[in-house]
């Protein structure tokens, strides 16, 4: 089988590449170029892309490096930036999956004639027994992916490989190391490649979008303080927000950019009995009933029903089992069934 393989840079995209190439596969390299400013994190920076490249002659496959910085700047920067404009707060590593990775990635690899995609992700593509593909977790809990790439399909699944999602990150390290491939040691990116160590996201914005004052109430109505920017605050937060200390611990329960208001309360105060859903996309078929429901890379995952809204499966409410704490808007809320394994669908908080 003729399969393109996404290389980051990282040890296991890099091992992905050698898992195939051991198969039997005919392999080649791409390193997908996205972002054109500053990088010092994540996986957009020369020196990942050089890794790549090394990776790939020392294991004697072609690499090929594909500039996607339009898609990117489209699908993922202007949202990300939009988001924090409208006070909400978004997950930019799973939109440039949906629409980069998982989307301009397979329509090049069809144009080339590959017959498949595989990346580095650490999660498994599995199959019922009638056939239906299914989405589970990686092997390795605590390196689970599968939360990143909850928005894939079954077409998207039958053209999709996780070399390395049935291992243990320290077995995907083993392997790098018994060849000695450059990536071996190298620590996993957890940071958004487009915002820098030195400036931040403070700086990335500012130079986007003008920043405006908000106050900052309790659940009374009272004034307690002010912030600079109501766009850097999110739902949850605690620090950051200029409240005299000496007091209980005040949270974010609301923001409201058009009225320039943000409410704190004390921790019970984030509590809520269940949220909606929208931009629904699923695996094989909308979800209806008991399952377990996932709000961040790898938050714990928190019994809920869900019940599609007025029959659209574009649209979910999801009613927690028992009052949990508030979800940001914007970020993206996962299904899973109950055995914790299998990936149903996702989509974003209203």
């Amino acid at each position: 089988m003729k399969v393109m393989c996404a290389m980051s840079g990282g040890v296991d995209s890099s091992v992905a590449a050698l898992l195939l190439q051991r198969a039997g596969h005919e392999v080649v390299g791409v390193t997908m170029k996205l972002w054109g400013g500053d990088s010092d994190t994540g996986c957009c920076s020369v020196s990942d892309v050089d890794d790549a490249r090394r990776v790939a002659q020392q294991l004697g496959i072609d690499h090929l490096v594909f500039n996607f910085g339009d898609d990117f700047d489209q699908h993922v920067v202007d949202p990300y930036v939009d988001a924090h404009r409208r006070g909400t707060t978004p997950n930019p590593c799973i939109e440039c999956n949906r629409s980069v990775k998982f989307a301009r990635l397979a329509e090049r690899a069809d144009l080339l004639g590959f017959d498949a995609v595989a990346t580095g992700h650490h999660a498994r593509i599995g199959q019922t027994d009638d056939g239906r593909l299914t989405l589970e977790r990686g092997h390795d809990a605590a390196k689970d992916q599968s939360y990143v790439v909850h928005m894939l399909d079954q077409a998207q699944l039958a053209r999709t490989l996780f070399p390395v999602g049935h291992l243990d990150k320290s077995e995907v390290r083993s392997l790098a190391a018994e060849i000695d491939l450059r990536t071996a040691d190298k620590p996993d990116s957890q940071d958004v490649c487009f915002i820098t160590k030195s400036d931040g996201r403070e700086t990335f914005l500012g130079n986007r979008i003008p920043f405006r004052p908000a106050r900052v109430i309790d659940t009374a109505g009272d004034d307690v303080g002010t912030v600079d920017a109501v766009e850097l605050v999110t739902v949850g937060q605690r620090r950051g927000l200029g409240l005299p200390g000496g007091g209980p611990k005040l949270y974010v329960t609301a923001v409201d950019v058009e009225q320039g208001v943000v409410t704190v309360g004390a921790d019970d105060d984030l509590l809520d009995q269940g949220l909606l859903a929208e931009q629904m996309s699923w695996v094989d078929g909308a979800a209806d009933g008991a399952v377990l429901v996932q709000c961040s890379a790898h938050g714990a995952p928190r019994r809920a029903i869900v019940r599609l809204v007025e029959g659209d499966s574009s649209t979910v409410e999801v009613t927690w089992a028992s009052p949990e704490r508030r979800v940001a808007p914007g970020q993206s809320v996962v299904l899973y069934d109950l055995t914790d394994e299998r990936v149903l669908g996702g989509g974003i908080c209203a």
